[in-house]
This record gives structure tokens, sequence and C-alpha cells, in this order.
């Protein structure tokens, strides 16, 4: 023997109920799964009478965030979060919410609302194709 006392029962527990809690943390954190990409391309995203003045619609399957203002132009932002690459799948109003830290973003101009995030949301262009929203990176 080499001088150890083995693990007693309790420790053993204890390390077992605390290691999925730590790989929790790892991977909001991106410990190693993959993130989705921002656009690389033109997407279609939904029919123009989708978004309302005044009002904001996320597209969560594409991650991105179309608002229309009053004067009925059209602005999108990528609803990739700037803080750890992680969608963000909350809309309140105009109001994003980023699930894995909290990070809060305003949909009509893409600023930081609350940290940790500090940059904000990459904005896109966006125009309308027969009826149909469009958006694609900024050239």
């Amino acid at each position: 023997m080499s001088g150890r006392f083995p693990a007693s029962r309790r420790t053993v527990l204890r390390g077992m109920a605390l290691a999925p809690v730590a790989g929790l943390g790892l991977t909001a954190c991106g410990g190693g799964e993959e993130r989705p990409s921002e656009l690389t391309g033109p997407v279609e995203l939904g029919a123009e009478s989708e978004v309302a003045r005044g009002s904001s619609k996320l597209y969560w399957d594409h991650n991105v965030v179309v608002s229309r203002a009053d004067d009925d132009s059209l602005t999108a932002y990528s609803t990739l979060c700037t803080h750890a690459s992680c969608p963000i799948n909350q809309l309140k109003g105009t109001k994003l919410t980023c699930p894995c830290h909290g990070s809060e973003f305003d949909a009509t101009t893409g600023k930081v609302l609350r940290e940790p995030a500090v940059a904000p949301l990459t904005r896109l262009a966006v125009e309308v194709r027969n009826g149909t929203i469009v958006a694609k990176p900024q050239a």
C-alpha cells in the first residue's frame, strides 16, 4: 500500500453529486460543445406581415431577430450572444435574454442592456423580397 487511505463512501458520493454540476458550468461557457455560427449567406425568414410596427420577432431557427420601427423600416441582428455565442431563445417585447448567463440585449438596436456581454449583437442586412423577409451578413 502507498500510505493512502481508501476514499470513504461519503467522499465518493459527494464527488458523484458534484460532477454533473461542474460539467454544466463548463458546457455553458463553451466547454467543447459545438455552437451555431453566424449567418454566411441570405436566409428567408418569413412573411413581411409577421413583424408588426413597433415590435420584434425572433426567428430562433436561424438565430435572427427582426424589428420593425414605426416608420416601417426593418432592422435585423444575429441572436448569438456576444459573451459566449449561446443562441438567444427568449424575446419579451423588444428585450432579448440569453439563457446561458443572462445577458440582455435591445432587439431594435442590438445594444447590451445587461452584462456579462459587453459587445452589441451583430447587425445583419435585411430586405423584403416578394413579401418575404430575407436577412444576410452585412457587406
